[in-house]
């Protein structure tokens, strides 16, 4: 089977990464939802994409009183995301603004991940394969992701997600054929795509059997999905 990932909730019907979207998400019939992680000044994970805010603010250097109502918090995003499944993906690379050496967003993100859903219905995700090898270290029961773009050969990047103990590689959809499937799948590895809108490209990658689509446009996607698996 092949789920539907609502990437940053229902975005092409909501606002991206907001309590709306997650809704929305549901009510489409999305198995899954996307997210990511952020840490504020006060150690509060709030669910946004950049590192700043649409106004320059650094999330990193405001509490998370100072933010925009509409920001929710990683707790308030599990909890509107209920009866799905979720992927909460850690925003931590060594380049970003707000990085972080010590993983102290992945050290919250393993406790809230616990406390709200059931380990077949998490995965932590990230391009910083430290990211979740620090979630491995607090909680090894936790499903890890290693997020990749565009990486030369992507058997690589089956190969690091093994070596590394991970469960599933989240690859740019171009960077996937039906052999990379094969050798993930081969590996024990589940494999799931970002970020998929085209109905003819999702229709592709649910008949070369991977394991999930991430897409803004869930009502697309969960049609294309229902049709090619009913055959």
């Amino acid at each position: 089977m092949t789920l539907v990932i609502a990437h940053r909730g229902a975005s092409a019907d909501e606002r991206e990464n907001t309590v709306a979207a997650f809704r929305k998400a549901r009510d489409l019939g999305a198995d899954w939802v996307e997210l990511d992680a952020r840490r504020t000044a006060d150690g509060v994970i709030v669910v946004h994409h950049d590192a700043h805010l649409a106004d320059g603010r650094l999330i990193a250097e405001y509490e998370v009183g100072e933010l925009p109502d509409e920001l929710p918090s990683l707790a308030e995003a599990l909890e509107a995301c209920e009866g799905m499944g979720v992927n909460i993906e850690i925003k931590n690379l060594p380049d970003d603004p707000d990085f972080d050496a010590d993983h102290l967003v992945s050290d919250a993100v393993a406790g809230l991940a616990r406390a709200y859903l059931d380990l077949e219905n998490v995965l932590v995700s990230s391009f910083n394969i430290d990211a979740i090898d620090r979630i491995k270290q607090i909680d090894p029961e936790l499903p890890t992701a290693y997020l990749a773009g565009d990486m030369g050969d992507p058997a690589r990047g089956v190969a690091r997600t093994l070596a590394h103990g991970h469960q599933a590689f989240h690859p740019y959809q171009a960077l996937v054929d039906p052999l990379l499937v094969e050798r993930a799948h081969e590996a024990g590895i589940a494999i799931n795509v970002w970020t998929v809108d085209d109905p003819d490209r999702i229709g592709e990658l649910v008949r070369m059997r991977v394991d999930g689509i991430v897409t803004n446009d869930v009502a697309t996607g969960r049609r294309v999905v229902d049709e090619v698996l009913s055959g």
